[in-house]
């Protein structure tokens, strides 16, 4: 079965947006393909390893993506923001959804 691509945007892609990916991953990896990217990508953010790792999901293999590694690369059925600096930025990539 194809699983759906998902992409999860936002600004640094350093906690919200890898947080997402990872509890996607978690309970949807059955269905989707799921990555998560930023426009000014930064380290992953530790409290946000912190966090996860409290509610048992490891995401300290997880590194900060730019949108950029994934522009013309990937077809993508769902975009989302996590963001709200990377709301309208997010209208004006050029990939396929």
């Amino acid at each position: 079965m194809d699983r759906t691509r998902l992409v999860i945007i936002c600004t640094q892609n350093s906690a919200r947006s890898q947080m997402a990916e990872a509890f996607f991953k978690k309970y949807g990896d059955d269905v989707l393909e799921v990555h998560s990217a930023g426009f000014e990508p930064q380290e992953v953010n530790p409290l946000a390893k912190q966090v996860m790792a409290e509610v048992g999901i490891d995401i300290s293999s997880q590194r900060s993506k730019s949108v950029k590694e994934f522009l013309g690369r990937m077809q993508f059925g769902y975009v989302v923001s996590v963001c709200k600096k990377a709301e309208g930025r997010s209208n004006n990539l050029s990939w396929s959804a």
